[in-house]
């Protein structure tokens, strides 16, 4: 199982990376009245990256809590 895992996350990176190199325009984004021109590409691959970055940590804290109630559920904490 931990194969078709693995190849599913490859399939997506390689989408996003023949995504990202098909789309070089440049593209105005803005937040909080800051506005940026950024080439497409490189804006896919900061929110891809963002979005690894916070699931992964977003998993972890999951994780620590569900260890940490099925503790106290038996008596060790």
């Amino acid at each position: 199982m931990r194969w078709f895992y693995l190849a599913i996350v490859v399939l997506f990176v390689a989408a996003t990376v023949i995504f990202a190199a098909q789309n070089f325009q440049e593209v105005s984004v803005s937040f909080l009245r800051i506005s940026v021109q950024t080439p497409l590409a490189f804006l896919v691959a900061v929110i891809y990256l963002f979005g690894a970055v916070t699931g992964g940590s977003l998993l972890a804290v999951l994780r620590r809590s569900i260890e940490g109630a099925r503790g106290r559920q038996t008596g060790h904490s």
